[in-house]
């Protein structure tokens, strides 16, 4: 399953980079992208959205699914 996310506040790699290990971190994802040009982050797995929303608005930005 596919899930993105609109992702507020990323201005650069390392911004992206962060929102990617925190998307990692929740159980059942498999892989995660996200891109700063776009606002969006992309969640492949079988996550909860409601647990990736959380765990990006954890590490400092601005999310909804």
């Amino acid at each position: 399953m596919t899930t993105t996310l609109t992702v507020e506040g990323m201005s650069c790699g390392n911004c992206e980079a962060t929102v990617v290990e925190a998307l990692e971190g929740v159980d059942g994802v498999t892989s995660a992208t996200a891109d700063n040009e776009t606002d969006s982050a992309t969640v492949e797995g079988d996550a909860d959205p409601l647990d990736l929303v959380l765990a990006v608005n954890e590490a400092g930005y601005d999310a909804q699914a």
